[in-house]
Formats: C-alpha cells, sequence, structure tokens
C-alpha cells in the first residue's frame, strides 16, 4: 500500500466579531478548528493541541572584568499564564514504532474541534517589546509512526480591559514650574509654565485638550512644546531595563522675551497604540503627557503628567448601559491614524528623568483594580497598526527652526 501525504495542516479560530480577529479576554472560551488535509491514506498515532500563554523578557550586558577580560550577562525572566493540552484524535503513547491503535485518515480535507478556557485572573495584554514580549498561542502537533512530526502554532491576541470610566482615570491632571535662567553673575527673570489636563486615561484616537500658560520674563526666546511618551520597562534578575519613545508631539510659538502664551484647550491626538500595561511583574508598559519650554543654552523646563491608555472608551453622559462596541466606533477610528514620520527630537533622558526617579522606578509594582469586561470592538485595528510597528523616527534636525536674529539679548544686570 501506498501511503499518503500530509498536504496541509491549519488551524483557525471561531471569531465572535465582524473583523474575524482571534481577540479574548480573561474568562472567555477560545475555541477552533485544527484542519488536515492529506492525499491518500495515512497512519496516524495521534493529533495534540498546545495552549500558552506567557510574558518573557531577556537583554544582556557585557561587562569587563579586568583590562583584558569581558564577559556577557544574560538577563530573562518568563512569567506563564497558562498552559493548556489536549489530544484531539489518537492517544498518549511513547513508542512510535507501535502498530497498535493506530487510526486511518482518509484522503481529503477533516476538521476537529477544540476549546479551552482562558483563566479569569487577570492577564496581561499581548504585546511585542523591545526586550520582551506578552504571547498567546496554540500549536497543533501531528504524529505518525516512524516519521517527524507535523507541527504548526498560530498565535492569538489577548486583551486586559482598561475601563478609564472610573474615578482614578477620570481626575484632572495638573501642575506648576518655575525655572530662573543664570549667566555667569547675571540673573534673568524666571520661566514659568502651569499645565492641565481634563483627565488621566484616554483610548487610542482620541485628542488631550492641553491648558497650560507660559510666562518668559527671561532674555531669552523660548518655545513651549508637548509630547506623548510611552515607557516600557523589563525587569528580570532585579533589574530594569527601560525604553523611551516619543509616539506624538506638537509644537507652539516661539516666546520672546517679556511675553505670555495661553493654550485653551490645544489639541494632541493619540496615535495607534498599544493600551498600558499595569498588572505584569516582568513588563510594564506605561505612559506620559510631557508638556515643556524649549530653553535655548540651558536644561529644557518640563512637566510630566501621567497618562493611562485604556480599551474602554469615556461613556458619554455618564452612560454606563450602552454598548461598548458601539460606543468605540463612534469616538475612535484608528485606521486614518499614523505616527509622525519626523517628529522633532525632544529632550534627553538624562533632563527628563534624574537618577532618584529612576531607582524609585524598581520598587515593587502594586496590583490594579479588576477591570470591566468588554466586547473588543475597533480595538482590532491596533492589533494591525500597533503591534509590529516599528518604533517612531527621532530626528535630531528641527522641522521648525527659529528664525535667527541679530538682535541678541543681554542679562539685565542686578
Amino acid at each position: 500500500m501506498v501511503l499518503g501525504k500530509v498536504k496541509s495542516l491549519t488551524i483557525s479560530f471561531d471569531c465572535l466579531n465582524d473583523s474575524n480577529v482571534p481577540v479574548y479576554s480573561s474568562g472567555d472560551t477560545v475555541s477552533g478548528r485544527v484542519s488536515l488535509e492529506v492525499t491518500g491514506e495515512i497512519r496516524v498515532k495521534s493529533l495534540k493541541i498546545h495552549a500558552r500563554g506567557h510574558a518573557k523578557v531577556r537583554w544582556t550586558e557585557s561587562r569587563n572584568a579586568g583590562s583584558n577580560t569581558a564577559y556577557t550577562q544574560n538577563y530573562t525572566e518568563e512569567v506563564e499564564y497558562f498552559n493548556h493540552k489536549d489530544i484531539l484524535i489518537g492517544h498518549e503513547r511513547d513508542d512510535d514504532n507501535s502498530e497498535e491503535g493506530l487510526l486511518t485518515i482518509h484522503s481529503g480535507r477533516h476538521e476537529y474541534a477544540f476549546s479551552f478556557e482562558l483563566p479569569q485572573t487577570p492577564l496581561a495584554t499581548s504585546f511585542e517589546g523591545r526586550h520582551g514580549s506578552v504571547r498567546y498561542w496554540v500549536k497543533a502537533e501531528l504524529h505518525r509512526p516512524w516519521l517527524l512530526p507535523v507541527k504548526l502554532k498560530k498565535e492569538f491576541t489577548v486583551f486586559e480591559h482598561i475601563d478609564i470610566n472610573t474615578p482614578s482615570l477620570l481626575s484632572p491632571q495638573a501642575g506648576t514650574k518655575e525655572k530662573t535662567l543664570c549667566c555667569w553673575f547675571c540673573t534673568s527673570g524666571p520661566i514659568s509654565l502651569s499645565a492641565k489636563i481634563e483627565r488621566k486615561g484616554y483610548t487610542p484616537g482620541e485628542s488631550i485638550q492641553i491648558f497650560a500658560e507660559i510666562e518668559n520674563c527671561s532674555s531669552r526666546v523660548v518655545v513651549p512644546k508637548a509630547a506623548i511618551y510611552q515607557t516600557q520597562a523589563f525587569y528580570a534578575k532585579g533589574k530594569m531595563k527601560e525604553v523611551k519613545q516619543l509616539v506624538a508631539n506638537l509644537r507652539g510659538e516661539s516666546l520672546s522675551s517679556g511675553k505670555t502664551e495661553t493654550w485653551n484647550g490645544k489639541q494632541l491626538k493619540i496615535p495607534p497604540v498599544s493600551p498600558s500595561i499595569l498588572d505584569c511583574s516582568i513588563i510594564r508598559v506605561e505612559y506620559s503627557l510631557m508638556v515643556y519650554v524649549d530653553i535655548p543654552g540651558a536644561m529644557d523646563l518640563f512637566l510630566n503628567l501621567p497618562l493611562v491608555i485604556g480599551t474602554i472608551p469615556l461613556h458619554p453622559f455618564g452612560s454606563r448601559t450602552s454598548s461598548v462596541s458601539s460606543q468605540c466606533s463612534m469616538n475612535m477610528n484608528w485606521l486614518g491614524l499614523t505616527l509622525p514620520e519626523r517628529p522633532e527630537a525632544p529632550p534627553s533622558y538624562a533632563e527628563v528623568v534624574t537618577e532618584e526617579q529612576r531607582q524609585s522606578s524598581l520598587a515593587p509594582l502594586g496590583a490594579c483594580d479588576d477591570f470591566e469586561r468588554a466586547l473588543p470592538g475597533p480595538l482590532f485595528a491596533y492589533i494591525q497598526e500597533f503591534r509590529f510597528l516599528p518604533p517612531p523616527l527621532y530626528s535630531e534636525i528641527d522641522p521648525n527652526p527659529d528664525q535667527p536674529t541679530d538682535d541678541r539679548p543681554s542679562c539685565p544686570s542686578r
């Protein structure tokens, strides 16, 4: 008898949404089918599935151990969220040479259903970062005697929903700072900055309304600006690796000496970015809005206002009974959003975060409140646009340079 061949092995998920994208949350049931297409007849020992979800971080650091010696230190850590195995057909036996209990599969296409439940405990949102990731997948394995197994892995996406309709995320964020410039033995007047935003929680596609007042009593020409930053933090073996990147920014008008500028709800749109990850012990994804004053020849004056990027948008008129997916459709249209191609170079990281602040970020992570579960809605756009989107590009060239002037302000005397 001439043995047949495996033509294809595929995995498909039963998606309950119009976008036909497999998206789930904690407690959901993941179901689908493993399709096997063969030409001729084949004898099969078993067809298994293995479903797993885990967060993993990894990075390396080079260290000098002497004048001529160097070594590389690896930092790795992993958190497993679930691990499920099942046999769709056949049996679990280690003797690959046994001819007993084999199944004969005839030529054609055959489908085998699978189903399992995600844990009720909070899961980290699927994420691909610089030094780590959160991944969920299903793997099918076809075992036959005397032959290597045929394997196929397919990922699915998990969202741990963040509802911004909570008191802590609806509270306004505000701050005030002042800076006095010195030039040798001269001291100019102060530069003051006050800024406020309506709330802490937003969803991608929304615009942040910035209310700010900038007063320039110095002798220099300054420029008010604002930017949204994403900070990825990875933890392993008691150490932290941090990646900070710019995702959106805006620029105000140049402000000469003695002038004041007021922002009455200046808007900065949030591009399609990953939701915040706050409940994973080895990976955190956080956001902040920086409102700052660009001061030539001196360290910038800046305010950092924390943000949380959620998945469930603001309910109009406080209604919590309407469909979440319909509210998402009314409030967000992510498909037309793109990150700026050449955003302006932000302040250096050392100017933004002090050593004390960096060390304090190593404190143990606190537990988060349980989030309200909801339908994914247009979050599918995030999956398509953000997850494998390369980091935004930085530019050392100012796309909006100030006009040169021959009148150089001098420091006033005391």
